[in-house]
């Protein structure tokens, strides 16, 4: 799986190659906003949680390239629906096709089945993705650092808030934090697992969550913890880090009860 980050922003290339040409700036991005339904708030539904002490993010996913197919059974309108009932305050909806078999018809699906506001998930690298995640029902977008120049994570950042869709800027290693954090991104995703090799360490938040703890303390940066999440330790683990949000994907995928599984993580040992 080595290198797997590469190949897969080599297919992105070809993808948003036939995109239209049309310029895309902050102003446009806030025109189209204006003449689509509200964005809903993304980071406000993780703030309050509608269940448990800790935000929840809840992915759906059919499929990974480390894992292949997740879920066999894949319906995400019927996964949306378990999430609601579980009381995820988010979703985060893959919509790569070539390795994920996501689409983005989904976004719009979903949005008609559940109130949660919903992320793009997706390997933003052009600005001409964000009309189109705009237009397809997205409340928010992820930029991931480790395939993003510095200016593209602050343009990009500005493109997504000036149409009222949060940008929740992910990072793995300490380079990646301090290029974040001097692009002025204070929602702040750490994934780790590590894109490149797909391995995964819950210690990967731990690290660098230390790094700006004050910030975390004082709430000038909200943290999200991604990946490898599949028990309520876990979930602990991360919080004391100062994550006060967390996406889970694959653990909720492959449960029979994805709704009673976040109640399993959220809800504190007695």
């Amino acid at each position: 799986m080595s290198n797997i980050l590469d190949k897969i922003v080599e297919t992105k290339l070809a993808e948003v190659a036939l995109l239209g040409d049309e310029a895309v700036s902050p102003e446009s991005m806030a025109d189209l906003s204006s003449s689509l339904t509200p964005r809903r708030d993304f980071i406000g539904a993780l703030i309050n949680p509608l269940s448990g002490d800790i935000g929840i993010i809840a992915e759906i996913k059919k499929a990974s390239p480390s894992k292949g197919v997740i879920q066999p059974n894949f319906d995400p309108n019927k996964i949306a629906l378990m999430y609601n009932e579980g009381g995820a305050g988010c979703l985060s909806i893959l919509t790569d096709e070539p390795w994920f078999q996501g689409h983005l018809s989904f976004l719009s699906q979903v949005r008609d089945t559940v109130p949660q506001p919903l992320l793009r998930k997706d390997f933003m690298i052009d600005q001409r993705q964000f009309p189109e995640a705009l237009k397809a029902g997205a409340d928010a977008i992820l930029l991931i650092a480790a395939i993003l120049s510095d200016r593209q994570l602050k343009d990009f950042r500005i493109l997504a808030e000036a149409a009222g869709m949060a940008a929740l800027v992910e990072v793995h290693d300490k380079k990646e934090l301090d290029r974040a954090l001097d692009s002025g991104a204070t929602f702040l995703g750490v994934n780790n697992r590590n894109l490149k090799t797909f391995e995964v360490d819950l210690q990967t938040t731990v690290s660098l969550a230390k790094e700006i703890r004050p910030q975390l303390d004082s709430g000038e940066i909200f943290l999200v913890a991604e990946s490898g999440i599949h028990t309520r330790q876990d979930v602990e683990i991360l919080k004391s880090s100062g994550a006060r949000a967390l996406l889970v994907g694959e653990s909720l995928m492959k449960s029979n009860n994805p709704g009673e599984k976040i109640q399993h993580l959220v809800q504190p040992n007695p």
